[in-house]
């Protein structure tokens, strides 16, 4: 075992806070092992850390790299054995719950409160046994496009997970952030997109572009393309700019944070539905977390690069509840929004085998 692991497994056994990570298409990790159980937030972000953050409220977590051992690692990649298109299964109340949800959203938007929502549903899949470190290096083979991660704080507990989305990445005065929206289940050939799918994603990119117009210069935005993340497809758009001022990173994440991609259009309306509809605590799920003013690996001062936390799981004993989500729209039709979210699970499911 890697001094890397070995030192993941010492703290876990401890009861204190670290996280495992690794970019996308980068073949090192890297290990943050704060030396006390202490928790740290995020008030202004100048910290220097890594960040996890909640869908919900103002609680940044923070862990400090003034308060924490760093380690970096490089790995090689191994083929991963996963059945990427193996059919994911559901119970039927699940189901009936959650098509129940997708209706009085899409009634909802159709009287006019909210262009866009989006809902997920929390799946609990129980194991004889969870090698939590095992699982990370499932996530490093199966998802190499992907940010991965193993985060763990007693007093916020234990997340894996692999996100295809960027919050933000910003390197000086340069950033970039993703427009991300629609989903189908990857084949091989032409993908198409509905007009549904393609609306939403015109929603997406207009609030990012409308969001950023006031603190950033020279924005240059991609045309659409389709992006595969696993065994999945989404609709993407990259957006650059140049920020005017450093010191408004901060008010940058709170526009961004929670994206039309997990929360809505208009975000206000479309997060009030979410939190007194769907029925159970997001918790971090469709928060957002990564490198906080430093690229670890590279020693690189004022990088940031967030993602939001999707395709995750948090890890109790010996279940493993995953969050899966998906964007609804006036023509959305609840039965294929669950498979969907059923088309989502898979991501972590073929890690759990």
């Amino acid at each position: 075992m890697s001094d890397l692991y070995q030192q993941a497994k010492k703290h876990f056994e401890n009861k204190l806070p670290f996280v495992l990570y690794s970019k996308p298409n980068e073949t090192v990790a890297v290990g943050i092992f704060q030396k006390d159980d202490s928790l740290h937030f995020a008030t202004d972000f100048t910290e220097v850390g890594f960040v996890f953050a909640p869908f919900e409220g103002k609680d940044f977590v923070v862990l400090p790299e003034k308060e924490s051992e760093i380690y970096i690692e490089n790995y090689v990649m191994t083929p991963n054995k996963s059945t990427a298109n193996s059919i994911a299964e559901a119970n039927t109340s699940a189901k009936e719950n959650f098509e129940e949800l997708v209706q009085k959203g899409v009634d909802t938007i159709r009287e006019g409160d909210f262009k866009k929502v989006v809902l997920s549903r929390k799946e609990s899949v129980v194991l004889e046994q969870i090698d939590i470190f095992l699982l990370f290096q499932k996530l490093l083979s199966a998802y190499p496009a992907a940010f991965k991660y193993c985060f763990f704080h007693p007093k916020i507990g234990l997340w894996l997970g692999a996100t295809p989305e960027q919050l933000l990445k910003v390197s000086n005065d340069h950033i970039k952030t993703v427009a991300l929206a629609g989903t189908q289940v990857y084949h091989e050939g032409e993908i198409t997109w509905e007009n549904k799918e393609q609306e939403e994603q015109q929603f997406v990119t207009e609030f990012i572009l409308d969001g950023l117009k006031n603190y950033v210069a020279e924005q240059t935005i991609s045309e659409p393309y389709t992006f595969r993340a696993g065994n999945i497809v989404h609709i993407k758009t990259d957006i650059e700019a140049r920020l005017q001022n450093q010191e408004d990173l901060g008010m940058i994440i709170k526009i961004l944070h929670p994206t039309p991609a997990v929360c809505g259009l208009p975000k206000k309306e479309a997060k009030e539905f979410i939190l007194k509809n769907e029925g159970y605590d997001r918790e971090y799920y469709s928060g957002f977390l990564g490198e906080l003013n430093k690229n670890f690996a590279k020693g690189q001062e004022q990088d940031s690069d967030l993602f939001v936390n999707l395709r995750c799981m948090k890890v109790e004993n010996k279940t493993a509840n995953l969050f899966i989500g998906c964007g609804i729209t006036k023509d959305s039709i609840p039965e294929k929004e669950f498979l969907e979210t059923v088309n989502k699970s898979l991501t972590m499911k073929n890690i759990l085998g």
